[in-house]
C-alpha cells in the first residue's frame, strides 16, 4: 500500500503545478498581476519538489515526464503569455498604430510556443543534466510576472508597445538560444566547487530587500548576466 501511495506523490504534485499555472492564466485574464505571479511562483514550488520527490522515492515515469512538460508549458508558459496579453491590451498605442493595436496583443504568445520548444528540447538534451542550455521556462515567466506586476504603470503610460515586442523576442530567443546556464544545484558546500552559484546567491539578497516585487525581474536579468560572464569558451 505504501508504494502504491508513494508512486503518486510526483505526479501529484506535478498537477498542483498545473493547477497553480490554470489560476495564474485567470489572473492574468482579470488583469491581477500580482495574484498571478503568486500562483506562478506556487507552480515553481510545485515543479521543484515533483522532481525532488521522483528521486528519492524513485518513482519516476514516462507519464510523469509528459505530465511535467505539460504543466510546465501552462505555468510558465502560457500564464507568462497571458500576462503579456492583458498587458499589452492596457498600453497606449501611438496613432500610426492604432490599425495593429487589436492585433499586437496575440504576438505574446511566442512565448507559449518557444516555451514549448524550450521543454521540448530540455527533454531530449542529455547535455542539460547538471546545466541549462538556454533560459529555464520557470525563469522566464518569473520575469514576466514580477516585471509586469511590480511596474505596471510605467509599462501603461511610459512604454512604447514596439519595445515590449523586442523584449518578448529577446526572451523567446533567450529560451531556446546555445547559451550554457549554471544551475543552482549544490553537491557540497565548498567555495570551490559553487563559487557562480554563491555569487548569485549573495547579489540576489538585496535585490529581494530593496526591489520588492521587481526583484524576481531583476534576479533573472542577473542570472542570464552571470552565465554569460561565466560561461565556458
Amino acid at each position: 500500500m505504501a508504494n502504491c501511495i508513494t508512486r503518486h506523490i510526483p505526479n501529484t504534485l506535478t498537477c498542483l503545478n498545473l493547477f497553480s499555472g490554470c489560476i495564474s492564466c485567470i489572473m492574468a485574464f482579470e488583469a491581477r498581476y500580482e495574484w498571478a505571479l503568486a500562483f506562478i511562483i506556487l507552480g515553481a514550488v510545485f515543479d521543484f519538489f515533483d522532481g525532488m520527490m521522483a528521486r528519492a522515492l524513485d518513482a519516476h515515469s514516462p507519464i510523469g515526464k509528459d505530465l511535467d512538460s505539460l504543466a510546465d508549458d501552462v505555468s510558465f508558459g502560457v500564464a507568462p503569455s497571458l500576462i503579456v496579453f492583458s498587458l499589452f491590451k492596457e498600453m497606449d498605442y501611438p496613432g500610426i498604430m492604432a490599425s495593429a493595436a487589436p492585433f499586437f496583443p496575440y504576438l505574446a504568445f511566442l512565448l507559449s510556443v518557444f516555451s514549448a520548444l524550450r521543454l521540448a528540447k530540455f527533454n531530449n538534451d542529455t547535455r542539460q543534466t547538471t546545466s541549462f542550455v538556454g533560459l529555464p521556462v520557470p525563469a522566464n515567466a518569473l520575469f514576466w510576472a514580477s516585471l509586469v506586476a511590480g511596474s505596471h504603470d510605467f509599462l501603461t503610460s511610459g512604454f512604447h508597445p514596439v519595445y515590449l515586442f523586442v523584449l518578448v523576442c529577446l526572451f523567446s530567443w533567450l529560451l531556446v538560444a546555445e547559451i550554457p546556464m549554471f544551475s543552482l544545484k549544490f553537491k557540497n558546500l565548498s567555495w570551490k566547487d559553487n563559487k557562480v552559484c554563491f555569487i548569485f546567491l549573495l547579489v540576489c539578497v538585496p535585490l529581494l530587500v530593496f526591489l520588492g516585487i521587481c526583484s524576481f525581474a531583476a534576479i533573472i536579468v542577473w542570472y542570464i548576466l552571470l552565465s554569460l560572464a561565466t560561461k565556458k569558451k
